[in-house]
């Protein structure tokens, strides 16, 4: 009797599912794909099987969180599965840019123009990346945590100290969208006395508010004074408005490591002194702005825009 090989355990760890155009700069393979069709994009993607492809926007982030697998022995951290739209012809050219590359992402599914999203559950998968807007909100409605990439910033971003550095919008991102709205439809005079007097009261979970509580913890699988993972809220919040974020971390047994109340300060000048790899946020301004100097992603945030 043939014995098979035990079953690799995906829901034990922080597993990111991500598009080829999220890991590679494939921008002309799509404008081929987009004005010609599907022939001529698979006799290009043939033609360049061979030929390896510049970083995209998540590149950083995946290597860096893939690092961590290398720092404590015989512990996994992270898991990366390239999830994409193209045939595993057309997919081959992606597999063989991350050999080239070297980073250890070894599974993928590619699935020849169907759904991503039916196949998010079996992969396990807690955060999905891509650049396909319509396969971030579906994704978003099947509840995963997933976030639309923008092109990455046109320079190299530092890092101090070598960590990963992740940071959040709050409110329609970890928190709840209710707040949000209150400031979009009643002004910001109703949003401050509301946030006041809920000041104690814990905000609902928002899409990323899982993935928050597993960064955590992972951060607690090191000591605190070396741990390579720091996380930040970058809000347009402000006094007394902020009150509430950290009465709700609290109540979720959360220790974010910065968090910046902006009050309408612009993001992007903190983000670049931060060294994010990521910012989430779910407005456009925000993130279109951010992205010139951080890799961005924008959360769709389908109530405000209903």
């Amino acid at each position: 009797m043939k014995r098979g090989r035990m079953p690799f355990e995906l829901s034990d760890k922080l597993v990111i599912g991500i598009s080829s155009r999220a890991l590679f700069d494939l921008e002309r393979e799509n404008e081929i794909f987009e004005k010609g069709g599907v022939q001529p994009y698979a006799d290009y993607q043939r033609h360049h099987e061979e030929v390896g492809l510049a970083p995209g926007t998540a590149f950083p982030l995946v290597e860096a969180l893939l690092g961590l697998n290398a720092l404590i022995a015989g512990k996994q951290f992270v898991e990366v599965v390239l999830m994409s739209r193209n045939s595993p012809d057309t997919g081959l050219r992606a597999m063989n840019a991350i050999e080239k590359a070297a980073l250890p992402v070894t599974r993928a599914a590619f699935t020849g123009g169907e759904p991503i999203t039916r196949y998010l559950e079996a992969f396990k998968v807690d955060l999905f990346l891509s650049k396909s807007a319509d396969d971030v909100e579906t994704a978003l409605d099947a509840g995963f945590a997933a976030a639309q990439l923008y092109a990455p910033p046109d320079h190299e971003v530092g890092h101090p100290d070598g960590r990963i550095r992740i940071a959040f919008d709050g409110d329609a991102v970890l928190f709840s969208p209710e707040s949000e709205q209150i400031f979009q439809t009643q002004g910001l005079e109703a949003f401050v006395a509301h946030e006041r007097a809920k000041r104690h009261v814990a905000m609902g979970e928002g899409p990323f508010a899982k993935l928050l509580l597993m960064l955590s913890e992972l951060q607690k699988q090191f000591p605190a004074r070396d741990c390579p993972v720091r996380i930040a809220i970058v809000t347009a919040r402000s006094s007394p408005t902020h009150a509430r974020v950290i009465h709700t971390l609290r109540a979720w047994n959360v220790a974010v490591d910065e968090a910046f109340f902006l009050g309408g300060v612009s993001k992007d000048e903190v983000l670049a002194s931060f060294g994010a790899h990521i910012f989430f946020d779910d407005q456009d301004t925000h993130v279109a702005r951010a992205a010139r100097r951080v890799p961005s992603a924008k959360v769709p945030n389908r109530l405000l825009t209903a």
